[in-house]
């Protein structure tokens, strides 16, 4: 890097990408004509050069080149802090997407690891979310990581801008990530405007990741390991060759957790008395379960798991659920650190007619069953609404039949149980 601009060494450019599906100018995006023109990157975000261009520039001697490497691999996210600020978008998106590119596309097994990440546009407090769920999730995953901000950012463009001396950041190894960029692909931008599925989905089309995400447990289990849970010979990214042993395609589990994140205090919610007729109905449904799991026990009768519910605010974090339910919002983005067994999944109310893909896809992304509730109807994977946000969407009277959503749970378990 020098003076800001992002220079790739190369005597093949025809073999990258477009600049424009790699880089953006790093501005917040509103979606507008000019703001989409105004995204578009030029040669000052990012160029090639030719290694003639590049002697030209520094020199053949090493000894007097002024180019400083950076040691170590480096993440630099381009992104601006609309969306970094925000826990689905920062953890279940961005570090989603990297760390499923680092492990199926630049890296073989196991991955070396991250020194470094880059927030170029962002100051020490816009990648943080109010409940701190970003600053916990980062430290836990990669607690060696080191992190620059804007100021940073500066430091380094200032020091490589002087009119009459080239100088340049040399980064061994760097992984770029970049919204806008990712919205110009066709996953992202045409089928499911999931800037992680660039990755995600591109890479298991190719065979570079499996179908059941063994490859994100590394970084579920440091956060699981730093949030006090024990044993199950837990992979992460500082001790990946347990990954290697982690061939089971289901994680077990103790009991049958369904766990509710009520919304109840926040502006999308469900209409009061429809969230207390679902804890009621969940309550019941609970209840009745562990009944007959007692009348069931005898002599040479299989034990069966006990069930269990939680209600919670959004601001709780578990290991434990396998049904996580809610309306559609920021709390369901705890489904990334679900244990995938064999009745894992999520089941998201909306408002009826309105649909996004944000959990959806990342359910299915981390190999999890997903459930779409309008009301007392529900759908699944196989006939999954269209976007739409009708008026409501947003609301405080979002409707939910309990009965038929404790149906639905109980249908679930027991046909994926026997």
């Amino acid at each position: 890097m020098s003076n800001g601009t992002l220079l790739i060494v190369s005597s093949s450019p025809s073999l990258f990408p477009e600049i424009r599906y790699m880089t953006s100018t790093g501005l917040a995006a509103d979606i507008t004509p000019e703001n989409i023109a105004a995204c578009e990157p030029t040669q000052w975000n990012m160029d090639f050069l030719t290694p003639a261009q590049a002697t030209q520039l520094w020199g053949t001697d090493p000894k007097d080149r002024r180019i400083m490497s950076v040691e170590g691999n480096t993440l630099l996210l381009n992104d601006p802090p609309q969306f970094l600020a925000h826990y689905y978008h920062f953890c279940a998106e961005l570090l989603l997407g990297l760390w499923s590119f680092w492990v199926g596309a630049a890296h073989p097994n196991p991955p070396p690891p991250i020194h470094r990440a880059i927030f170029p546009h962002s100051a020490g407090s816009e990648w943080r979310d109010g409940p701190g769920f970003n600053s916990y999730f980062l430290r836990a995953a990669l607690p060696s990581l080191t992190i620059e901000v804007d100021i940073d950012w500066k430091d380094r463009v200032e020091a490589t801008s002087h009119p009459e001396v080239n100088r340049a950041w040399h980064f061994p190894y760097l992984l770029l990530a970049d919204r806008s960029a990712a919205f110009r692909g066709r996953l992202c931008g045409s089928v499911n405007q999931r800037t992680a599925s660039e990755s995600v989905d591109g890479l298991i089309a190719r065979s570079k990741l499996d179908l059941d995400a063994i490859w994100w447990r590394p970084i579920k289990h440091a956060v699981w390991r730093f949030a006090g849970v024990a044993g199950m010979g837990m992979a992460s990214p500082l001790n990946p060759q347990i990954l290697q042993q982690s061939v089971e395609s289901f994680e077990e589990t103790d009991k049958i957790t369904i766990t509710y994140i009520s919304r109840q205090d926040t502006r999308r919610r469900l209409i009061p008395e429809d969230h207390d007729l679902l804890v009621k109905e969940l309550e019941s449904l609970v209840a009745r379960k562990n009944v007959e799991i007692e009348l069931s026990k005898g002599p040479n009768r299989p034990a069966r798991k006990e069930w269990v519910l939680n209600v919670v605010r959004a601001e709780q974090m578990s290991r434990d659920e396998q049904i996580l339910l809610g309306v559609h919002g920021n709390g369901l983005s705890h489904l990334i650190l679900m244990p995938r067994t064999r009745i894992s999944s999520v089941i998201e109310i909306f408002y009826p007619g309105g649909f996004a893909h944000d959990y959806e896809w990342t359910t299915h992304a981390l190999a999890l069953k997903h459930y779409v509730v309008w009301n007392d109807t529900y759908f699944t994977d196989e006939n999954t609404p269209s976007v739409d946000y009708p008026e409501g969407f947003q609301g405080e009277r979002i409707p939910a039949y309990g009965p038929t959503i404790a149906n639905l749970i109980e249908r679930h378990i027991v046909r994926d149980q026997f």
